[in-house]
């Protein structure tokens, strides 16, 4: 298998998921979860503390550590598509990862936002520019 950005994506949105449920980061949670046959896991907009609720951050944080790794496979493979049919990745896609990619490494700076996403931004762009550069002209 080709490495593309595409399956960059589609493998960190594999690995990320499977991190979540490992006793390293929110196995206990999802223990919980799967005591409730993963139904209800919150109360939702009742935990939001402008309408008085008490938010139980780690459920919250466990859910959307596992369901951000989600949207990454789909995320994946229309950036494969993209790929394939333009031959590049359009820089406006680039640009707006690199940014929400910049965004996560300031608010988290110890995390896989610094780690892989943001080389793989750059990976991104540096290949993109390249391309374009070797492309003829005409």
């Amino acid at each position: 298998m080709k490495i593309t950005s595409g399956n960059i994506f589609i493998f960190f949105g594999i690995i990320h998921p499977l991190l979540g449920i490992s006793p390293f980061a929110f196995g206990k949670q999802f223990a919980c979860f799967a005591n409730q046959f993963f139904f209800k896991i919150s109360e939702g907009l009742f935990e939001f503390p402008l309408l008085n609720g008490q938010m139980n951050y780690e459920n919250f944080a466990a859910f959307w550590f596992f369901y951000f790794g989600l949207l990454l496979i789909p995320i994946g493979i229309l950036v494969n598509y993209v790929e394939k049919v333009n031959g590049s990745i359009p820089m406006s896609f680039i640009w707006a990862y690199l940014i929400v990619v910049l965004i996560g490494v300031f608010m988290i700076p110890f995390s896989g936002m610094t780690f892989l996403m943001l080389p793989h931004a750059i990976y991104m762009l540096y290949n993109t520019s390249r391309n374009k550069e070797s492309q003829p002209i005409g």
